[in-house]
């Protein structure tokens, strides 16, 4: 008995997901209007509301020679073990500080800078990339070099370590990193879609009234008899015994 009652809820569901792929396919136009609403808005919003930012990029290399400007086994391993406490140092408070101080920042806070900042080290080098974000150019580009220059000159004294080499020096960035327009847009397309597709279904499962003679019978075991329809051409099963419409007989002439 339960093994009946659950392969009918079974088949329920399975007709229910048809149901709802039907009602999904009867919509595909509204569907490719939110999309493409989604896509416009998106593309407008990222293009005149959210301000673009640009990130530039300055890197140092942590490893110096010790005898005679050859670097040995040794010196490598050193640097090593100091990019991690270099990339440590970088975003400590005193060099937000100078950085601020340097640069002259008014108004910026040292968390304002750090969120400003990332440094990251790529895997089995000894080099650490400064990359900072502004919605400035020119800025982003003196914040990165000033962090460079200050790592090479202040941080090895507070180590007393060998001081680090600039790789590369920041360049003014001439196209923005953020935001992605195309990131946007596709992205803005896929939100309008799926919200207007969940809210046909959520509308489509909390709506029980019968449409169909099939959802009758399945429900209430009840075979109709007829079935009217409607004035939008769909039909509605009726339960009841079918009506005639009364004739009516015209009278002969000489009767």
């Amino acid at each position: 008995m339960e093994n009946r009652m659950s392969q009918q809820m079974v088949e329920e569901d399975v007709i229910d997901l048809k149901d709802i792929f039907f009602i999904l396919r009867q919509k595909w136009l509204k569907i490719i209007a939110f999309f493409v609403l989604g896509a416009v808005v998106a593309g407008l919003v990222t293009v005149f509301v959210i301000t673009p930012k640009y990130t530039a990029t300055a890197s140092i290399y942590v490893v110096s020679a010790s005898n005679d400007s050859v670097v040995d086994l040794t010196d490598l391993q050193i640097g090593t073990s100091l990019t991690a406490d270099y990339e440590t140092l970088l975003m400590g408070r005193p060099m937000m500080e100078s950085v601020i101080k340097n640069l002259k920042l008014e108004g910026t806070t040292v968390e304002d800078l750090k969120s400003m900042i990332s440094i990251s080290n790529p895997t089995g080098t000894r080099i650490l990339n400064i990359k900072a974000t502004s919605a400035d150019p020119q800025q982003a580009r003196d914040i990165a070099n000033e962090m460079a220059k200050l790592g090479v000159s202040w941080l090895p004294e507070v180590m007393d370590s060998n001081a680090p080499n600039i790789a590369e020096e920041a360049v003014t960035p001439t196209s923005p990193s953020s935001p992605s327009l195309v990131r946007n847009i596709a992205l803005g397309a896929l939100v309008f879609a799926v919200l207007y597709v969940a809210f046909v279904v959520v509308r489509f499962m909390m709506n029980d009234t019968i449409r169909s003679s099939e959802e009758l019978e399945r429900y209430f075991g009840i075979v109709p008899l007829a079935v009217v329809p409607e004035a939008d051409g769909d039909a509605r099963p009726v339960s009841g015994r079918p009506t005639r419409k009364p004739q009516t007989r015209k009278a002969k002439k000489g009767a």
